[in-house]
């Protein structure tokens, strides 16, 4: 994305006659915030002297802890091609601040940038993230409310007329190049109604702010269709859920620290250190990755999501598929992750989880090249293959237990997020739904 200063963003303003500013942050949950203001309060803001109520937002503050201050990352200006007669809308995606000038411990913006400054004290320059980020399309009512009624009956790279999503799908990524995205793919997924876009990696802070208003411009062209996008993980029973595959890759002074061209297979020790921390981790990371009860709807055998921990460059069954492309492009890509998962969270947990195998040294396991869906549990057994959590209670607890996992997302974050989540799984596990009372109602 372009670089901007400040003279360069109030001439911006002025030249593309914006009338209003969203100010956006990202909650605990994933979920995106923003305070909007006229544009009169541009320099006011560009000073850091914008306040708002921390208290209601969910994971912040106590109400007599409630002042904070939003803090605009200036790279972030970004006018969005819509707008009213009386002007367009511009917005600054901010970190959260203290009064007293200090980083605000339960923003995960700031708490991303936390974990980048270990990675440099290791001697990375970058860490950098490719997402993959999946999606449904769904009909909306007279009510202009979502239904359960897919958009098309398309499947893996079908083109219209069967893909009736193309036409959305086209103005999204016409969107979203409008607004400096490099797109490099846009197709239909495996399920109906499934779509999938995605665009050039970038620094870790960047792909994650990519990643929010990616999901912002999705939602609000597919509803000029007449239509609903959503990313919930697993919205119809019987198809592929949807995922957002990370594919990430460390940088140093040299180049690609993944990336040993001596190596059997082109990968270094650090990218064999990295992958055995994301295997050590991968049940703690879980509940991060995959944060709602849906989640494990999708984390389910038979539908493409990984449900066992293990690597290889074969196949795509494991955790971990270590794409071919090698030189500056070597990466590890983790599929578990899925479009409900907080992206500042989700990196922070993943860096955290891959340095501690570089720093530790830890020895990654074979690979296995065969497809994991087909192995027995035994033969699982005998092949140190671990299945991640099924539930989001199950995850809840092996990320409670993993004290690397915690620090990586402080203690702030973390006691808001399992306290958020266990009250999410306690109101889910007492709802009586349509399935049990077609199993048991006549039965018992």
């Amino acid at each position: 994305m372009p670089k901007f200063t400040r003279e360069e963003i109030i001439a911006s303003a002025k030249n593309d006659n914006v009338r209003y500013l969203r100010l956006m942050f990202t909650d605990i949950l994933g979920t995106i915030k923003n305070v909007e203001v006229p544009i009169s309060q541009l320099e006011k803001v560009l000073d850091n002297k914008m306040m708002f109520d921390g208290s209601s937002i969910e994971g912040f503050v106590r109400i007599e802890e409630s002042d904070m201050y939003l803090y605009p990352d200036f790279n972030t200006w970004l006018v969005f091609p819509w707008g009213t007669e009386q002007g367009k809308v511009a917005r600054l995606i901010c970190d959260i601040y203290m009064p007293d000038g200090t980083p605000f411990a339960g923003d995960p913006r700031n708490n991303l940038k936390r974990s980048l400054k270990e990675m440099k004290e290791l001697g990375f320059t970058e860490f950098n993230l490719g997402p993959e980020p999946e999606f449904f399309l769904f009909k909306l009512d007279e009510k202009g409310q979502p239904t359960l009624k897919l958009n098309d009956q398309g499947g893996y790279f079908d083109l219209a007329p069967t893909d009736l999503g193309e036409n959305c799908r086209r103005d999204i990524v016409l969107e979203l190049e409008a607004l400096g995205f490099e797109i490099e793919a846009s197709h239909h997924e495996v399920a109906p109604g499934q779509h999938e876009i995605d665009w050039k990696y970038a620094n870790a802070v960047e792909a994650c702010d990519n990643i929010q208003t990616f999901k912002l411009i999705v939602k609000t062209v597919a509803r000029k269709h007449g239509l609903h996008a959503t990313f919930m993980p697993k919205p119809v029973f019987g198809i592929n859920g949807s995922g957002m595959h990370f594919n990430m890759s460390l940088f140093n002074e040299n180049g690609n620290a993944f990336y040993d061209k001596e190596d059997e297979r082109q990968l270094s020790e650090t990218a064999y250190q990295f992958i055995a921390g994301l295997i050590k981790h991968a049940r703690g990371y879980t509940a991060v990755c995959n944060p709602i009860v849906n989640s494990y709807k999708r984390l389910v055998p038979g539908y493409e999501a990984p449900v066992y921990i293990a690597w290889s460059g074969k196949n795509r069954s494991p955790l971990i598929r270590i794409p071919e492309s090698r030189g500056m492009s070597t990466r590890v890509e983790l599929r578990s992750v899925d479009p409900a998962a907080n992206p500042y969270l989700a990196l922070a947990a993943l860096l955290a989880a891959g340095l501690d195998g570089v720093k530790n040294k830890l020895e990654a396991p074979a690979p296995i090249n065969r497809n994991i869906y087909q192995m027995s549990a035994e033969d699982r057994y005998e092949n140190g293959i671990l299945d991640l959590p099924t539930s989001l209670h199950e995850a809840l607890g092996e990320f409670s237990k993993d004290q690397l996992l915690v620090e990586a997302l402080g203690d702030h974050i973390s006691n808001n997020f399992i306290e958020s989540k266990e009250i999410e799984v306690m109101s889910y596990i007492q709802q009586v739904t349509e399935w049990e009372r077609e199993q048991y109602l006549n039965m018992y």
